[in-house]
């Protein structure tokens, strides 16, 4: 089963449902904003992502705001811990599948996990 992380109003995570619903791809949505992940769910991901584990930090302008910085979100501990604190700060789409996860930006990057 997939799990997709996401946020409706990201486009990104608009176009990774697009692709999965065209293709009749089974998953689960997960509104990371309405449902934040738990410690165990975070966790998770960054166990099983793909990607660079600070990445699922977004550095925007909320990142900024909290004057964070790079040395703020390098360990998981950090990372967790920021994200329990902040979910909107979570980089999205993020899509679980099996043992493996990444952050599907751009969009067309869940083709090549699937």
């Amino acid at each position: 089963m997939i799990t997709v992380y996401h946020n409706p109003n990201c486009s990104k995570s608009r176009g990774v449902l697009a692709i999965l619903q065209e293709r009749h791809v089974p998953f689960d949505s997960v509104e990371y904003l309405k449902a934040p992940p738990s410690r165990h769910d975070l966790e998770n991901i960054l166990d099983l992502l793909l990607d660079a584990p600070n990445e699922l930090v977004r550095k925007d302008r909320l990142f900024r705001e909290l004057a964070l910085n790079e040395d703020d979100c390098k360990t998981k501990e950090q990372i967790v811990t920021l994200l329990l604190r902040h979910p909107k700060l979570m980089e999205r789409p993020v899509v679980v599948k099996g043992r493996k996860a990444i952050i599907a930006r751009p969009s067309k990057r869940i083709e090549e996990f699937l």
